[in-house]
């Protein structure tokens, strides 16, 4: 299993660096088998935990939503 970062505003890919560097505006995530991708869910950029779709979607610069 490894890990991607992703940025919260644009929910694209970011290096390593860039995670490190703008930790409250990524997320870092584990990937690997036994993902469904039935699920949407929402997360807070800064540290990482779940949220509401109300929550996210008034502060959608500071959260990503998935598929998991």
């Amino acid at each position: 299993m490894g890990t991607v970062h992703r940025s919260a505003k644009s929910g694209r890919f970011v290096s390593n660096a860039a995670a490190a560097r703008w930790p409250s505006k990524t997320t870092t995530e584990r990937v690997g088998s036994g993902t469904s991708n039935s699920t949407t869910v929402h997360r807070s950029a800064s540290s990482g935990r779940f949220v509401t779709k109300r929550t996210a979607d008034g502060n959608p610069d500071g959260t990503i939503s998935q598929r998991v």
